[in-house]
């Protein structure tokens, strides 16, 4: 396993997990499990943002209190199914600025294609948080990384539902400096480039698309 690789092992991640792979689960519950995981896999993906100390008065009496220092957050969605994750972490940082990434996957050659790029400002100074629910063979995530370093992010997270050892190992192969978190390492990639066991195609589960 990547060394820059974190699996989420909570009980509540991989109970949600295990009802989002069933074939029979309906669009309605898959996407209010995926809300619901994103929740809990965005604590670990920020346990370890900057704080400062922020001067209040509580109902009580005066204190400094933690408070989160620098920027706002930027949250980019590699299009579509990372909007899946994107809304839940948006429940828990409403102020996060929002960036999307416009990333096809080729079905015959199996690399990206670009066809949307809007993101924040200032990606420099800011903590960037990459979310799209398939690590599959890692191309994707990586030319999405690779385009927001252009950008002038340096500060950067992936953060996805599942990964394929092949995925994990090409994103840290190209973005070493880059930690990735998970809910789960499954076996392998079939031979077109899906996750086994997986969960299926999680955007046409998402959407009810077919």
């Amino acid at each position: 396993m990547s060394d820059t690789l974190t699996i989420v092992t909570h009980p509540l991640v991989q109970h949600k997990l295990t009802l989002m792979r069933q074939r029979d689960t309906t669009s309605a519950m898959f996407r209010q499990l995926l809300r619901e995981i994103s929740q809990l896999l965005a604590y670990e993906v920020t346990r370890d943002l900057p704080m400062t100390e922020t001067a209040i008065e509580t109902p009580m009496a005066p204190m400094s209190a933690p408070d989160l220092a620098g920027r706002d957050l930027a949250l980019i969605s590699i299009l579509r199914a990372g909007n899946g994750l994107l809304d839940g972490m948006l429940d828990l940082m409403p102020w996060a600025r929002v960036g999307f990434v416009g990333m096809q996957r080729n079905e015959e050659t199996l690399q990206p294609e670009q066809y949307y790029f809007k993101v924040p400002d200032a990606l420099d100074a800011r903590r960037v948080i990459v979310v799209d629910p398939m690590l599959a063979t890692g191309n994707t995530a990586v030319a999405a990384l690779d385009r927001l370093k252009q950008a002038g992010a340096r500060d950067l997270r992936f953060l996805c539902l599942l990964a394929a050892p092949e995925g994990a190992d090409r994103l840290a192969q190209a973005h070493p400096d880059v930690p990735a978190i998970t809910a789960a390492l499954d076996d392998r990639l079939d031979e077109h480039g899906y996750i086994l066991p997986g969960l299926g195609d999680a955007g046409d589960r998402i959407y009810g698309t077919v």
